[in-house]
C-alpha cells in the first residue's frame, strides 16, 4: 500500500482513468459489433452510418492513447473493405 499523499492520489486517478479507458473500449467494441451485424445483414446504407461513428469513436481513442494510432487504422481499413464488398456481392 503506498505512503505518500501524492501515491495515493495517483492510485485513485490511475482508477479513474482505468475506469473511463474500459468505457471507452466497451463502446469501441459495441460499434464494431454494431457494423458487423449491419454488414452480415446486406444493409449498405446501415454499415456506413455504423462505420462513420466507429471510425470517429476509433480516431478519438487513438488521440487520447486508449488504442495506437495504426491499431485504429487498420480496424477502419478492414472494415471499410468489408462494407465495399456487400456492393460487389448484390451486383
Amino acid at each position: 500500500m503506498a505512503n505518500l499523499k501524492s501515491s495515493k492520489k495517483d492510485i485513485r486517478r490511475s482508477a479513474r482513468r482505468k475506469e473511463r479507458n474500459g468505457e471507452d473500449r466497451s463502446e469501441l467494441r459495441t460499434y464494431a459489433r454494431l457494423l458487423l451485424k449491419a454488414i452480415k445483414s446486406g444493409d449498405k446504407t446501415e454499415a456506413l452510418t455504423v462505420f462513420s461513428k466507429l471510425a470517429s469513436k476509433l480516431d478519438r481513442a487513438a488521440k487520447t492513447k486508449i488504442i495506437h494510432k495504426k491499431n485504429a487504422d487498420r480496424k477502419k481499413s478492414r472494415m471499410a473493405l468489408r462494407i465495399n464488398a456487400i456492393e460487389t456481392k448484390a451486383a
